[in-house]
């Protein structure tokens, strides 16, 4: 099964939960956790992870032969993301703007385009006490996210549980990281602005046909409003966890929550029962 974990807001407990749950796994079945925040990946430090192998992360980019080049600007036309411009008799290619599509190589009416790698990252993959941890680096200066995350879920788990931790927000890494999950944990906040990511999350979520459930942190902070719009809108709440200043302590220590406060291993091997049984569910329907 693959868990994703992700929220519209930055900063909800995205990391604390999927680190969690991953702990509390661990041992019982065979867990991969794979951190697709690949902009400020940062699970390694609450898995203690031994990264073993790293794997440049390439896209194709355009080289045009200026020898056979015409200028005919056919390039330019085709490309839908202004990564390449005929100037006179020189070609600019913008690598930062280049999607990787081959329109400009497939479309060049004299061949003078070929692809050649452009590096705009890396995967590390190793191993956290028994878990298999894998997470995504994005080069600094470098915009394009989705082809790393698509790098880091190549190492998707064949049994146990595969757990993504997403990036958060609403955009294409997100939706990138999410795709294919069986199931998406939302973390949130009983704040206004966690209320207003939430609901932009739970569009997503229903506009790709995911199942999603909710997970309310710092519980104590807010108010009812998020509770309540999740139990309008049908959206189980899988878990609370209360604003407890014994957990941003050792957060911010970089100490897992489950060594900190083993209680919680419970409420976390729990929390997996529930999103086995509403997967369980959801595929006995159809």
């Amino acid at each position: 099964m693959i868990v994703s974990i992700a929220s519209g807001k930055g900063g909800t407990g995205k990391t604390l939960v999927a680190t969690s749950l991953a702990y509390a796994l661990k041992g019982i079945m065979p867990v991969s956790l794979l951190d697709c925040d690949v902009e400020e990946p940062n699970d390694h430090i609450y898995m203690r992870a031994r990264l073993v192998d790293t794997q440049p992360v390439t896209v194709p980019v355009p080289y045009v032969d200026e020898s056979r080049c015409t200028h005919c600007d056919m390039c330019h036309d085709v490309c839908a993301f202004n990564a390449i411009a005929v100037m006179g008799s020189a070609v600019l290619v913008f690598k930062e703007l280049c999607h990787g599509c081959g329109a400009c190589t497939r479309f060049c009416p004299v061949g003078a385009i070929t692809e050649v790698p452009h590096e705009i990252g890396v995967v590390e993959e190793g191993d956290a006490d028994g878990t298999r941890f894998v997470d995504g680096v994005l080069t600094i200066g470098q915009p394009m996210a989705p082809p790393i995350i698509r790098k880091v879920k190549q190492f998707a788990g064949s049994d146990g549980v595969t757990i993504v931790d997403a990036s958060p927000g609403t955009s294409c890494p997100v939706v990138e990281a999410v795709k294919g999950s069986d199931f998406c944990v939302l973390v949130t906040e009983p704040t206004p602005f966690g209320l207003n990511d939430l609901k932009l999350a739970v569009e997503t979520m229903r506009e790709l046909g995911l199942p999603h459930g909710a997970i309310i942190n710092r519980v104590g902070v807010g108010d009812s409003r998020t509770e309540d719009y999740c139990r309008a809108e049908g959206i189980p709440v899988l878990m609370t966890i209360p604003l407890d200043e014994r957990i941003a302590r050792s957060y911010s220590r970089g100490v897992p929550l489950l060594e900190a406060l083993p209680e919680y291993r419970q409420r976390f091997l729990d929390l997996y029962s529930r999103i086995a049984e509403l997967v369980h569910e959801r595929s006995s329907r159809s």
